[in-house]
């Protein structure tokens, strides 16, 4: 080999022990997800956790995937497997299981519908979808057509009913129903671009919600269902600023306007209107129609890098781009070449959630234990994601958990679902999104008789049952139960002398050491 070629070859082999490692495309998706978030905390010389304990991941596993915390015989079962793949087999053992769309209808309740209300056949919509593994694009073009003609699975129009009702004299709320497409699918808060191209985010103009709010301004409910309008128009606007007249018709954001065909008046319906029975007809232009089908599409990057990112934070407790609804040139993803992977990845696998769920799950980033490192003084930016980040656990999550750790009947949970949402949940149209204790929700620890009531001794349930055992068992039994984890020897200590003080009012004591545990921050987060 030349001298010239030898010296090149020896440059470029120096040259590539100083760059930080990125995984090859043959590697699995989790690998290469993990060689980003690794790069770059090198790169910038953020230390990293140490991989979760199995007592934190099983916990947090089950959380994500069945919506409650693991039993104690399964959080022993779990610990006292030595199997080196354990963990994967966790996780598929989830995905796979019966709790699995159970929990993933309630998370994507919460984000989708954000508490408006409840409609049975919509939950009945989610659930068959996750148990079906429906593909996210078609779940979203279920929702938007809101289909009257619809009888597999009716619930799906209820995302754009629900935003159609007015109260009294209030009209339709058709800004909130725009910003909420703009929002929740492409992932771009366009309220503030509604009368003016948006003051603080250039991307965001003004056609942009106009034209999306052309695809509803005609639509209406009719009883139950959503019915159209005749749209023959483009929709009027201007700037309150520029006051110069504009128009537009139908058009996703930075897309082209779609044409509105010209129908002769009075034959805009191939099946006219029943105004007796008030089912709307089926319109020859249908804006549901062209927005079901262009929105929720591979070719459609906001939505893909959207839903991408959402799941991302679904499980790790932040976004690749956050918040979650303004993405924007100057509000760029924390590590940018992974959203665009993991948005490709998504949509080359035809939207497959339980797919990328897995394969988030699997990475190294998702099993990070959420005490800080050694090496650390204090946190992260969290957009490092060095250590696992602390997430509110949902009405939902916080209610199975409560009723799985004193071993109360599940059956339950029907009527204290509204007691948990009240005191746990956000107001409406308030995403769930961050941490935030409440006084009502500490009030509601505290006092509510059907939360203490759960910790009285009744035949089989912890109280009843962890009583009778020796202090030592007493204590490993409650923490197995309500923390996924076994006490530390000061917690033991602690525990022993409250035991010790009460020995005539043993159950009473053991009732009071549960009540404290279900009350701490420990339980309500996901960490």
């Amino acid at each position: 080999m030349p001298l010239r070629w030898t010296s090149l070859l020896l440059v470029l082999i120096a040259s590539e022990g100083l760059r930080p490692r990125l995984a090859q495309a043959e590697e699995p998706l989790h690998a290469r997800l993990d060689a980003f978030i690794e790069a770059k905390a090198k790169a910038d010389g953020i230390p990293l956790s140490t991989p979760a304990d199995d007592a934190e991941f099983v916990r947090r596993a089950y959380l994500d995937f069945a919506g409650r915390i693991p039993t104690a015989a399964e959080t022993k079962a779990f610990l006292a497997d030595t199997s080196a793949d354990k963990r994967t087999k966790l996780l598929d053992k989830l995905l796979g299981g019966q709790e699995y769309a159970t929990r993933m209808a309630d998370l994507f309740n919460v984000m989708l519908l954000e508490r408006l209300g409840d409609n049975p056949e919509w939950i009945k919509f989610l659930k068959e979808s996750f148990e079906k593994n429906m593909p996210w694009d078609a779940m979203v073009k279920k929702m938007l057509r809101a289909d009257p003609k619809e009888t597999a699975q009716p619930g799906a129009a209820f995302w754009l009913a629900k935003r159609l009702e007015n109260y009294g004299q209030n009209p339709v709320d058709y800004s909130g129903l725009t910003r909420d497409v703009g929002r929740i699918f492409l992932g771009k808060n366009l309220q503030c671009a509604e009368c003016h191209d948006h003051l603080f985010i250039p991307d965001y103009k003004q056609q942009d919600f106009q034209g999306l709010h052309t695809f509803f301004k005609n639509t209406y409910l009719a009883k139950t269902v959503v019915g159209e309008r005749p749209t023959v128009e483009k929709t009027p606007f201007a700037s309150v600023f520029t006051k110069v007249q504009m128009a537009t018709a139908p058009a996703l954001p930075g897309a082209v306007m779609i044409d509105i065909p010209a129908l002769t008046k009075g034959m805009e319906f191939s099946e006219q209107p029943d105004k007796k029975t008030g089912t709307p007809g089926v319109l020859k232009f249908s804006p549901l129609k062209e927005i079901s089908e262009r929105l929720p599409t591979k070719a459609n990057a906001d939505f893909t890098r959207n839903a991408a990112n959402r799941l991302w934070f679904m499980l790790l407790g932040r976004g690749q781009v956050h918040p979650l609804d303004l993405h924007h040139s100057k509000n760029p993803a924390s590590h940018p070449e992974l959203l665009d992977l993991l948005a490709s990845e998504f949509a080359g696998r035809n939207f497959d959630i339980k797919y990328l769920f897995r394969e988030i799950a699997l990475t190294k980033t998702y099993a990070r234990s959420s005490k800080l490192p050694a090496s650390a003084n204090k946190a992260a930016p969290a957009q490092y994601f060095a250590t696992a980040i602390e997430r509110r656990l949902t009405a939902e999550q916080l209610l199975q958990s409560t009723l799985i750790a004193t071993g109360s009947d599940p059956k339950s949970a029907d009527t204290l679902r509204p007691k948990f949402v009240k005191a746990f949940a956000n107001q409406a149209r308030e995403p769930e999104e961050e941490f935030t204790p409440s006084l009502k929700a500490a009030l509601f620890v505290l006092h509510d008789d059907a939360v203490l009531g759960l910790l009285a001794p009744k035949p089989g349930n912890l109280v009843e049952r962890v009583a009778k055992l020796s202090d030592a068992d007493t204590i490993d039994e409650l923490y197995l139960a309500i923390l996924s984890r076994k006490p530390s020897t000061d917690e033991r200590t602690a525990i022993t002398k409250v035991l010790a003080k009460h020995p005539d009012q043993r159950t009473e004591a053991v009732g009071r050491v549960a009540w404290a545990l279900l009350a701490s921050m420990e339980f309500g987060v996901n960490h």
